[in-house]
């Protein structure tokens, strides 16, 4: 197993190597310049779009603006913020937050293009029902003869949707933060039962399809993502004292990299703390990947640019506040160097700390409902994989090959799990990234029609 471990995580540093961070960042910049910033003007009509304000029951789609982008955040907030960006800490210290944000801010451009294009371009699959993804918007925006690209998205979604890693850390957390203090745990059989338990929960939503898990996500996220924040803040006020010095450090951390304990890159190790928050920004919102422009491919509008300003505020609500408020948590409590906790175990400590008795069990109880439903929201990115590599009718096989990765993600390693996550999204943002460079011109084109009929109102 351990032979297995290393292969993984060498494939996962190769495929994370500079010509990825160039197509993720210099891409996303290059988009970021070639709009002039525009989107970033219209933060309040974005709000009101998702609000409902727009909502027209005659558009094409299948679930609301505010229903797409709680399914899309239903599969970033969560183990992304919670245990991710623990994974940063506790590997590159403090800097690594700030290239967090920095791969945030860049992530908005990016999903404001690959939203629209979700929209703009939309396809139909084999039984004629429309859809939407960076796999139809290669086709349908760049022609058949791209359908290659469109293949290799596919088939690296089939893996990278698997939801092996938020298993692995709910799995991590229910065994630290509940079994073990009471004398319950039981090794690989405790792994196992709480596994089977959530392929029991996790069949009864995603055989219901899309409309079920909308509904489900756009019911539970919202509240839980408040809930979290209220514990954080309590937390960060009783740690005032130190709270401007923690903030301080992540900006002054990020280019001395003083924490860092992992490899070079680009001869330094501050090329190293840059590659690692990138990563995990990537990890927390997606922003590149193309899953997120799945459930925004859904939404029911014919106005493109509304639902591309709609998936901007993904990244500012999952990277930019909960990672953040997660990040100085960690931060504050110390425990980030006095524990040797890594991951979800790292988050629960600081909990722990900052909320006496009480802060972990409630830290257990949003760790479970956003994995779960992080559960929901993957599973449809797979079945779409699925239905356009090999027709709709087969959709519903992945389902079952879903389920049964929950047991793997319960049984096997943190390492593992997130190398080989880590490794298909790469494989899924290189032709994601691509297809948006190359259908750029077009999105500003509809951008610049959009926003200028919105003056004329």
């Amino acid at each position: 197993m351990k032979k297995i471990d290393s292969f993984i995580s060498e494939i996962a540093s190769l495929a994370w190597g500079l010509p990825l961070l160039i197509l993720l960042i210099g891409g996303g910049l290059y988009l970021l310049i070639r709009i002039r910033f525009l989107p970033f003007r219209y933060f309040g009509h974005a709000i009101a779009v998702l609000r409902g304000k727009y909502d027209n029951e005659s558009d094409s789609g299948e679930i609301s603006h505010f229903q797409a982008l709680t399914t899309a955040l239903s599969a970033t907030v969560g183990m992304g913020n919670i245990a991710g960006v623990a994974v940063a800490i506790a590997l590159g210290g403090p800097g690594a937050v700030f290239w967090m944000w920095v791969s945030a801010v860049i992530g908005m451009s990016t999903k404001f293009f690959t939203a629209t294009l979700a929209i703009l371009y939309r396809g139909k699959d084999s039984e004629g029902k429309v859809q939407g993804g960076p796999m139809y918007f290669i086709i349908e925006g760049l022609g058949k003869k791209w359908k290659p690209l469109a293949v290799v998205f596919s088939i690296a979604g089939l893996v990278g949707a698997l939801p092996v890693f938020n298993v692995n850390q709910l799995t991590q957390a229910i065994n630290d933060i509940l079994l073990k203090p009471a004398g319950l745990y039981y090794g690989f059989s405790s792994d196992l039962i709480i596994g089977v338990v959530l392929v029991l929960i996790t069949s009864i939503v995603i055989l219901g399809g899309l409309s079920r898990i909308s509904k489900t996500a756009s019911k539970l996220v919202p509240a839980m993502v408040f809930f979290y924040l209220i514990m954080v803040l309590i937390i960060l006020v009783v740690h005032i004292d130190v709270l401007p010095y923690y903030f301080k450090l992540i900006f002054t951390d990020a280019f001395s990299a003083s924490f860092y304990k992992g490899d070079a890159f680009l001869g330094g190790i501050v090329g190293g703390i840059i590659l690692l928050g990138i990563r995990r920004g990537a990890f927390s919102n997606e922003a590149g990947i193309g899953t997120a422009p799945m459930a925004h491919g859904a939404a029911k509008t014919n106005e493109p640019i509304r639902e591309g300003l709609v998936a901007m505020l993904g990244p500012a609500i999952d990277t930019l506040i909960v990672c953040t408020l997660t990040a100085l948590t960690i931060l504050v409590t110390g425990v980030w160097q006095s524990s040797d906790a890594n991951g979800v175990s790292l988050t629960a400590t600081a909990f722990a700390d900052g909320i006496p008795n009480f802060g972990k069990y409630a830290l257990l109880l949003c760790i479970a409902v956003f994995s779960i439903s992080s559960l929901f929201s993957y599973s449809y990115y797979g079945t779409k994989c699925m239905s356009f590599l090999f027709g709709a009718k087969y959709k519903e096989y992945y389902n079952y090959i879903y389920i049964i990765s929950i047991i793997m993600g319960a049984t096997t390693s943190l390492s593992m799990m997130i190398n080989l996550i880590d490794t298909f999204f790469a494989l899924m943002a290189v032709p994601t990234m691509t297809a948006t460079i190359l259908l750029a011109s077009r999105v500003i084109k509809e951008a610049k029609k959009y926003f200028k009929s919105l003056k004329l109102k």
